[in-house]
C-alpha cells in the first residue's frame, strides 16, 4: 500500500496541524503580555523588544538552512527537534525570573518555529496524492491562521486569571502532545540522494537575513536614516547578493534558485507574501483600535477577533475546493479581492461605528486570506520536486517573513506619522509629557488621564483612527494590485504531465518508520 493510500496520513495531518496551532497562536499571543513582564521583571523598553525581536530574527535567519536539512536528515526527524526545542524553551521562559533568560528562551523558540514551518508544509507531498494535497494545505493553514488571532483572546484569558508565565506554559503540552502524535503516526521521508551540506550558502544566507531582518525592524524607531539600520541593510544587502551568487555558482547549492523561474513558484509565493502583509497589516492596527480607542480588554479584544476565525474557517476549505475545480488562478485572485473589500470596508470605519459592522469586516477578511493563501502554498509545493520540498518551502516561508516584517515596519511608520500630523497636545503640557503623547496614543490617554484633560484622549483617539484609516486603505489598495497580477500571471493549473513522476518521487522518498 502506497503512503497516500494509507489511513493513517491523516492522523497524521492532525499532528501537524496541531503544531501549526501552537505556533500561529504564539505570534501574537506574547503582545498583551509585555506590559505585565515589564513590571514582573522590571524590563525597559529595549528589553521588551528583544523579547519579541530574539524570536523573529532567528526564526526568519534559519528557516531556509532548516528546510533544507529536513531534506537531508528526515523531515519528521527534525519536526521532533523543533517541537523538543519549543516546548524545552517555552518551559524556561515560563519560569524565568530574569528577563535575559526570557530573551535566550525565545531565541530557541524561534530556532524551533524555523525547523517547524517550513517542514510541517514539506511533508505533505510525500503523505498525500496532488488530489489530496490541497486539502491538506489548507488544513495547514487554517491551523495556522486560527492561532494568530487566538493568540489575544488566549493571552488575555490566561493573565486575568494566572501569571505572565502561563502565556509560554500553554505551549509545553500543545508541542509534546504534537511530538507524540507525529512519532507515532508520521513516517520519515527525505531526500534519496541529498547534496553535500552547503555550509557557506547557510552562513551567508542566515547572515543576511537576520541583519535584513534587524534594521527593518529597527528603522521605524531609530528612523530609516539612522546609521545602525542603514548599516544593517547594507550588510544584508550585500551578504544576500552574495548568497544568491554562491548558489548559481555553486554545484550543489542549498536552495534551487531556478525555482524562481517556474511563475507557479514565484506567484504563489508572491501571493503568498501579500496576503500576510494584508493579514498583519490588519492585525497591527486593530488589536489597538480596539482596545486604546473603543476601550475592551485584551480578552474582550480576543473575542472580537473571532469573526476572521469564522472567515478563515469558511474560506480555507472553500479555496481548496475552487482550486480543485478551476485551478490555483481563481481562488488565489478571488481571495484577494475579497481581501481587498474587506480591507476598504475596515478603513471607513469610525468612533461611532457599531461592533456589528466591526464583525462583518473582519469576517470577510478571513474569508478574503483563507481563500487566497491555501491555495498559493499549494501551487508552490505542486511546483517543488517532493525530494527538495522542505527547502522549496522554507524560500516561501522565509519570504512571507522577510515581507510580514517589513510591513509591519512600513505600516507602522505610516501609522505614527499619521497619528503625530492629527494629535494636538494641549499648550503647557511639559515637553517629556507632550513627546509621550505625540509617540503614541497609549501615551496620550496616559497623560490625559494624569492631568485630566479629556480633550487629549478625544485628538488622541480620533489620530489614531486617521492613522488606521489609511494603514487599511494601504493594504486594500497592495491588496487590489496583488489580485490583478495573480490573474494574469499566476498559472491556472499545475503540469499534469509531471504527476507520475512526482508520485514516484514522493514514494521513493519516504521510508518505513
Amino acid at each position: 500500500m502506497s503512503q497516500s493510500e494509507n489511513p493513517r496520513r491523516w492522523w497524521a495531518l492532525a499532528a501537524l496541524v496541531l503544531a501549526a496551532l501552537t505556533l500561529g497562536f504564539d505570534i501574537t499571543i506574547l503582545n498583551v503580555a509585555l506590559p505585565t513582564i515589564a513590571g514582573e521583571l522590571s524590563a525597559g523598553t529595549d528589553v521588551l523588544q528583544w523579547i519579541v525581536n530574539a524570536y523573529v530574527l532567528v526564526l526568519a535567519g534559519l528557516m531556509l538552512t532548516c528546510g533544507a536539512l529536513g531534506d537531508r536528515y528526515g523531515r519528521k526527524r527534525l519536526l521532533l527537534i523543533g517541537l523538543v526545542l519549543f516546548a524545552a524553551s517555552s518551559a524556561a521562559a515560563t519560569w524565568a525570573t530574569e528577563a535575559e533568560v526570557v530573551i535566550a528562551a525565545r531565541a530557541v523558540m524561534g530556532l524551533g518555529a524555523a525547523i517547524i514551518l517550513p517542514v510541517a508544509f514539506a511533508v505533505l507531498p510525500a503523505l498525500f496524492s496532488a488530489q489530496e494535497r490541497g486539502r491538506a494545505v489548507a488544513l495547514v493553514v487554517l491551523g495556522t491562521g486560527v492561532g494568530i488571532p487566538l493568540g489575544p483572546l488566549i493571552g488575555g484569558y490566561l493573565l486575568e486569571n494566572f501569571w505572565w508565565g502561563s502565556i509560554f506554559l500553554i505551549n509545553v503540552p500543545m508541542a509534546i502532545a504534537a511530538a507524540l502524535a507525529i512519532a507515532a503516526l508520521l513516517p520519515e521521508s527525505r531526500d534519496p540522494h541529498p547534496p553535500r551540506p552547503d555550509v557557506a550558502g547557510g552562513l551567508l544566507s542566515t547572515a543576511g537575513l537576520v541583519t535584513l531582518v534587524y534594521g527593518i525592524i529597527e528603522g521605524p524607531g531609530r528612523g530609516w536614516g539612522d546609521p545602525l539600520v542603514v548599516g544593517a541593510l547594507a550588510v544584508a544587502a550585500v551578504t544576500l547578493t552574495a548568497f544568491v551568487m554562491w548558489e548559481l555558482r555553486t554545484a550543489e547549492p542549498m536552495i534551487d534558485l531556478r525555482l524562481f523561474g517556474k511563475p507557479q513558484f514565484l506567484w504563489g509565493s508572491i501571493a503568498g507574501v501579500l496576503v500576510t502583509f494584508g493579514l498583519l497589516g490588519m492585525l497591527f492596527v486593530v488589536p489597538q483600535y480596539l482596545q486604546l480607542v473603543v476601550g475592551f480588554d485584551a480578552f474582550e479584544t480576543g473575542l472580537r477577533l473571532l469573526p476572521m476565525i469564522g472567515g478563515l474557517v469558511i474560506g480555507a476549505p472553500t479555496g481548496e475546493r475552487l482550486a480543485a475545480r478551476w485551478g490555483y488562478r481563481v481562488p488565489v485572485a478571488l481571495g484577494l479581492l475579497v481581501l481587498t473589500a474587506g480591507l476598504a470596508w475596515g478603513a471607513t470605519t469610525d468612533l461611532d461605528t457599531g461592533y456589528g459592522v466591526i464583525a462583518a469586516w473582519l469576517a470577510a477578511v478571513g474569508v478574503g486570506i483563507g481563500l487566497a493563501l491555501s491555495p498559493a502554498m499549494d501551487a508552490v509545493l505542486g511546483a517543488l520536486p517532493p525530494e527538495r520540498s522542505g527547502a522549496g518551502t522554507a524560500i516561501t516561508m522565509t519570504l512571507r517573513q522577510v515581507g510580514g516584517a517589513l510591513g509591519v515596519a512600513l505600516l507602522g511608520s505610516l501609522l505614527a506619522q499619521a497619528y503625530d500630523d492629527r494629535v494636538e497636545v494641549p499648550a503647557g503640557v511639559p515637553e517629556p509629557a507632550a513627546d509621550a503623547a505625540r509617540d503614541s496614543i497609549a501615551g496620550a490617554l496616559a497623560v490625559a488621564a494624569r492631568i485630566g484633560d479629556t480633550a487629549l484622549a478625544d485628538s488622541a483617539r480620533d489620530a489614531y483612527l486617521q492613522g488606521m484609516t489609511l494603514v487599511l486603505l494601504t493594504t486594500a489598495a497592495i491588496a487590489l494590485l496583488s489580485a490583478v497580477l495573480t490573474a494574469v500571471l499566476l498559472p491556472g493549473r499545475p503540469t499534469t504531465a509531471a504527476e507520475p513522476a512526482a508520485q514516484q518521487a514522493a514514494a521513493d522518498a519516504t521510508t518505513s518508520r
